[in-house]
């Protein structure tokens, strides 16, 4: 069974990780799919989310990066998927989920299923715009971060900040 776990990543946190670990349980492959939105303006570029991704999940064999733009429905068609894998801290996250899940499921002829997972309680609370936010203004996002994307963020930070 193949799987797709989409999202921006930016930057990948340890809520994401979790979902990724878990649901790598769950198939015979699964590619973490970063989306590339040309609107927004990232603070990692895609290259960067998509080699940090493949740092950070190294151990985990079955897990590949895919990157893409347009829509999750093209991207599913095009990859073959059986499933996409969608993670959830919230009621919040459940509503704009479930209409984002039927929508897809239309465009893919239902053709492939949604699984939602639950994020550990530990992450519920965590998003990457929060994430920036923070560490754009020098707060502690120790342990809400896998530590090389920490490191990464800490060595970028100190380049923008002085080149």
């Amino acid at each position: 069974m193949k799987a797709l776990y989409a999202g921006s990543f930016d930057p990948l946190t340890n809520g994401h990780l979790d979902i990724i670990t878990r649901a790598s349980k769950l198939c015979d492959e699964l590619v973490v799919g970063v989306i590339v939105n040309p609107s927004k303006k990232p603070m990692l570029s895609f290259e960067e989310r998509e080699k940090l991704i493949l740092e950070v999940t190294s151990e985990l064999p079955n897990v590949k990066v895919g990157v893409f733009n347009g829509l999750l429905a093209d991207y599913v068609n095009e990859g073959s998927f059986d499933i996409v894998i969608r993670g959830l801290r919230a009621t919040t996250d459940f509503e704009i989920e479930m209409q984002m899940a039927q929508m897809n499921a239309r465009l893919y002829a239902e053709k492939v299923e949604t699984v939602f997972l639950m994020t550990a309680p530990e992450y519920s609370f965590v998003s990457s715009s929060m994430i920036k936010e923070v560490f754009n203004l020098d707060g502690n996002i120790e342990g809400l971060v896998p530590k090389e994307v920490l490191a990464f963020m800490k060595k970028k930070k100190r380049k923008t900040t002085y080149s």
